[in-house]
């Protein structure tokens, strides 16, 4: 006996994606729904801060710095480059340029 049975594979399931734009929109609805606000911090974690760049930048450590952006804590790691007082941006050896009032944590790796 010959077995004729087909799949047909995504096909099957092209009625849940039959309204468009419905996908994209529900992305971006669990996109927002997901944003926090910027956590609030004590003297203390600004110290603690203060003294992991201290210690990044005298002993030429990576550091790993968590940083709120756009709703979102996100981490980076890398190695200071540059620390402008001025305008208190911190330029990380990725060349990325993080600003200072958006930081939530500094850990010495």
């Amino acid at each position: 006996m010959l077995n004729t049975y087909r799949d047909r594979g995504i096909i099957k399931w092209a009625a849940f994606d039959a309204l468009s734009g419905f996908n994209p929109m529900l992305r971006e609805m669990k996109h927002r729904l997901n944003k926090t606000k910027k956590p609030i911090l004590s003297e203390d974690d600004f110290t603690n801060m203060n003294f992991a760049l201290q210690e990044a930048i005298l002993d030429e450590k990576e550091i790993a710095i968590t940083y709120f952006e756009a709703g979102y804590s996100k981490i980076t790691f890398g190695y200071v480059k540059k620390l402008d007082y001025n305008t208190k941006i911190i330029t990380l050896s990725t060349t990325e340029k993080i600003n200072a009032f958006d930081i939530l944590s500094i850990q010495v790796i």
